[in-house]
Order: structure tokens, then C-alpha cells, then sequence
């Protein structure tokens, strides 16, 4: 339903993960008969889920790790893996340093020219240990490293953008990716983002993209929408997405998985997300506490060594378990960020659903005080979903 903003100006209400509620069928499915299975590239997966292309997320150890329990890590090609020989001193760099200090240590350390021998040696040292080689790109650094990443036989790359677009106006004498002619030219899988809308989600998907990546500013660590007043409320923004893949798919007969990237914690938030339309999560911050991330207990955003306008922060996240009892369990924890898969097979079995395809049409109602609707005590005493 549009609103009048004012005399000029019409808008519609969006609406985030935390506004709604997932409602019961008539149903119900045990757990264990559930089906979690997705299917990405041509590369099926039983846990939907992808951790961020963030350098306290993702390095060698944590993708490999990541694909041995089932789900997908993916490595920032233009990150601290790729300009270092040795991540680990610089590592200890970030970590240790003060807030003010923070910002212009990044932007020194990520002055460092990416290298090309590094992106090969990352992508082999997964792809020897039995891992899936997903990596990833700024339009810029696809168009530089894209025929590296091929070369060196990444399974995955993912071209990431604060906002991505077909229809980009360079400045004058610059000549901008054409993600279509890109995507087609690649030996592999290419994913494109991200983006919010309806609109963008169908050129990209007509550009070739196998995945379409949701989702402008609601990470934990980014700062986008303070910065620039960019973004869409990922329910809704996923909501238009998945609408855009599923006219797509009538249209060509081709199906493309949506991704819901940033702003999600708990396992509530990925069930939520997937009954909004999307096949798959990309999450970083909740991966960042597990005891093997890279990012020694902190975790930061992609855009944070911008020389110019940074657009991420760094966030002191802690360490609360392992990366498999955060996505697998058992959990230890009792506010929603361990065992991530066990959350989603028991909501998709309370909700009646046995796929995620199953799961994507369940009935969402708009909920603003499920999260605190008799939760006085754990607010107050700072427990469970009070925390």
C-alpha cells in the first residue's frame, strides 16, 4: 500500500526480520524427515547457509572446515589472504589495536597490492583439502582477477558491490564490467550482488548470474546505511527478490537461487529469511565467534579500508564455541546462535514444511513484538533473547 511522505513524494512501507513471524500450518513434519538440501552452481549442499567473504570470517582453514560440515565459506580475493604471504602477524595487527585507531591501520594494511600468486595458492590450498573454492570480487577486482580465478579453478566467484547494477555510468575513459558478457565468457559459476529490488534482480538474473546476493547494509559490522541512507528491510527486500527469480524461472525454465546476505543471528533470522523467498544465507558476524575464524574474537566490514569513505566498522564479537556447534550443534548457548541447522530443520517441522521450497510458502504475518511479547525477564536480567 503506497504512503504520502509529503506533497512530492509517495513511498511504501518496508518491512525488516525483526517485524515478522512465521505462522503454523495445519500441519507438522518430525525433524529428522526434513530436507534441507540446496543446490548452487550445480553444487548441492545439505546446510543453506554461506559464510561472508570477510577477512575475520573466511580464510583457507575456515572454508575448508566449512565445506566438510556442509555448508559454503567464502574467500575475499581483494582481502588480507590475498595481499599477504603470511595473514596471520597482520591478523594480530587488527586485532589488537584501539577504535581510533582501527580505520586508518585498515586503510594502511589494505594498500597493499593484491597478488595474483596469492589468489592461486588460496584457491589451491582449499581445493587440495577436499574443500569447495568459493571466492570473491569487487566488479573492479572481477574484471582484474577473473581470468586468475578461472586459471586457477575457484568453483565459485561471487562479484560483491555495496550495490551492483547492469546499467553503470563510468566516468569518462573508464569502461565498466559487463557482468553479462562476464558471466558468460567464465568457465564457472559466477554470483552477482547485491541489490534489493525487483527490478535489478531480473537484469542480473538475465545477465547470467547463478545467484542472485539480497541485501544492501544490514551486516553487523556495516555502516552503509548511516553513511549513505541506502538500503531496503531484508524481509521485504528478499520478498521482491524471490518474486523477480520465480517470474524468471516461468519465463526461461531456469531456476537461480536468492541469497538473504547480512543482518542475521540467530537461527530465527535464517528460518525467517527463508520463508520470505530466499534459497540460502550469507551470514558473517555469527561465524566470526566461532573458536576457528580468522578474526581472533573481532569481526569488520568489507568496506571498512575504504581510503576514501569507509563503510564498515570493527566489532568485538567474541568467541562462544566451535564452527561446528554453531552451525551443527550441539548447542551451548541459549539465544538462537548455535546450531543453526537444528533450528531450521525444527522450525521448517513446526511450520509443516519438509523442502525449503516448502518452507518458502508458509504464512508470515507482521509480528513488531514477537521478540518481546512476555520477555520482561530475560530483557531485564539479560538472558536468552534479552542479551
Amino acid at each position: 500500500m503506497d504512503i504520502q511522505l509529503g506533497r512530492g513524494k509517495t513511498v511504501r512501507r518496508a518491512y525488516g526480520i525483526d517485524e515478522i513471524a512465521l505462522v503454523p500450518g495445519d500441519r507438522t513434519v518430525d525433524p529428522a524427515v526434513t530436507d534441507t538440501r540446496w543446490t548452487i552452481g550445480g553444487i548441492e549442499r545439505e546446510i543453506p547457509i554461506l559464510a561472508s567473504a570477510m577477512d575475520g570470517v573466511v580464510d583457507v582453514k575456515m572454508a575448508v572446515r566449512l565445506s566438510q560440515l556442509g555448508a559454503i565459506g567464502v574467500i575475499n580475493l581483494e582481502g588480507i589472504q590475498t595481499r599477504y604471504e603470511d595473514p596471520e602477524p597482520i591478523l594480530d595487527r587488527i586485532a589488537s589495536v584501539g577504535p581510533t585507531e582501527f580505520v586508518p591501520l585498515m586503510q594502511e594494511l589494505y594498500a597493499v597490492p593484491v597478488q595474483e600468486d596469492l589468489i592461486r595458492k588460496r584457491i589451491a590450498e582449499v581445493k587440495s583439502q577436499g574443500g569447495i573454492a568459493a571466492v570473491s570480487a569487487t566488479p573492479a577486482g572481477a574484471a582484474k582477477f577473473g581470468s586468475v580465478v578461472a586459471e586457477a579453478g575457484a568453483d565459485l566467484f561471487f562479484i560483491q558491490a555495496t550495490v551492483v547494477s547492469t546499467d553503470h555510468i563510468a566516468p569518462e575513459g573508464i569502461e565498466p564490467l559487463d557482468l553479462a558478457a562476464f558471466c558468460q565468457s567464465m568457465p564457472i559459476p559466477v554470483i552477482l550482488g547485491n541489490c534489493v529490488t525487483y527490478d535489478v534482480t531480473m537484469k542480473l538474473l538475465k545477465a547470467g548470474a547463478a545467484g542472485i546476493l539480497v541485501g544492501i547494509g544490514p551486516g553487523a559490522a556495516c555502516t552503509s546505511r548511516g553513511v549513505l541512507g541506502v538500503g531496503i528491510p531484508q524481509a521485504t527486500a528478499v520478498s521482491d527478490c524471490a518474486a523477480a527469480r520465480d517470474d524468471y524461472e516461468r519465463e526461461t525454465g531456469r531456476y537461480v537461487p536468492i541469497i538473504a546476505d547480512g543482518g542475521l543471528i540467530t537461527g530465527g533470522d535464517i528460518c525467517k529469511c527463508i520463508a520470505c523467498g530466499a534459497d540460502a544465507v550469507m551470514i558473517g558476524s555469527p561465524f566470526a565467534r566461532a573458536a576457528e575464524a580468522p578474526g581472533r574474537g573481532f569481526h569488520w566490514g568489507m568496506a571498512t579500508p575504504s581510503p576514501v569513505l569507509p563503510r564498515g566498522t570493527r566489532i568485538k564479537v567474541g568467541t562462544t564455541g566451535t564452527l561446528e556447534q554453531i552451525l551443527r550443534g550441539p548447542a551451548q548457548l541459549d539465544d538462537g546462535t548455535h546450531n543453526f541447522l537444528g533450528a531450521l530443520k525444527t522450525s521448517m517441522g513446526t511450520l509443516g514444511a519438509q523442502t525449503l521450497k516448502e518452507m518458502q510458502q508458509v504464512s508470515v504475518v507482521i509480528a513488531p513484538s514477537l521478540l518481546t511479547e512476555g520477555k520482561v525477564y530475560q530483557k531485564a536480567q539479560q538472558l536468552g533473547m534479552g542479551k
